[in-house]
């Protein structure tokens, strides 16, 4: 079991930037990797950023250049840096941990971007 506790999300306006924090109940050593789903209202859910435990990254296109997935290892905490933020990126932000073919979830934290 994985248990996932994600933080940061909110309100912003657009070009302005937040942070999501995920910190796991089990050593990122033990996860094959971590990341960021998001799912807007009327769209399917969406990969946005992964990252593994041996800090291999990939992002979806329309986040290149703005968004950064970091680890910290030490506190089993995978961050989001989202900078640059427009208005389509507003959507519920999802962690996520997959430790052999289980995929855990967060609860889900809301982020708004105002234009």
């Amino acid at each position: 079991q994985v248990q996932l506790v994600e933080s940061g999300g909110g309100l912003v306006q657009a070009g302005g930037s937040l942070r999501l924090s995920c910190a796991a109940s089990r050593s990122f050593s033990s996860i094959n990797a971590m990341g960021w789903y998001r799912q807007a209202p009327g769209k399917q859910r969406e990969l946005v950023a992964a990252i593994t435990s041996g800090g291999r990254t990939n992002y979806v296109d329309s986040v290149k250049g703005r968004f950064t997935i970091s680890s910290d290892n030490a506190k089993n905490t995978v961050y989001l840096q989202m900078n640059s933020l427009k208005p389509e990126d507003t959507a519920v932000y999802y962690c996520y941990a997959l430790r052999g073919t289980t995929a855990y979830w967060g609860q889900g934290t809301q982020v708004t971007v105002s234009s």
